[in-house]
């Protein structure tokens, strides 16, 4: 861990216990490793703006918009956008 990691984690490790929770509690809540299984409900459906358009037209003129469409590689675009 980086040393803003391991001050992050004994900052929220302070709340934790004062709050009268345990470390091992705090380790379960907290674990980077936990799988988040509640994404059933996540949808990409806010992209599309206008009645009648298709999610792959919303998010196609949604890359045009950000200039991201027609970029060779994702290290051009990755590049192109460090210039900016």
């Amino acid at each position: 861990m980086s040393v803003e990691s391991d001050l992050a984690r004994q900052a929220l490790s302070s709340i934790w216990q004062a709050q009268g929770e345990t470390m091992e509690e705090l380790d379960e809540e907290c674990n980077p490793n936990k799988a988040c299984r509640n994404m059933k409900e996540v949808t990409f459906e806010g992209f599309i703006q206008e009645e009648g358009k298709t999610l792959a037209v919303a998010w196609r003129e949604t890359l045009i918009r950000d200039g991201k469409l027609g970029a060779a590689s994702i290290g051009e675009l990755v590049a192109e956008n460090k210039i900016k």
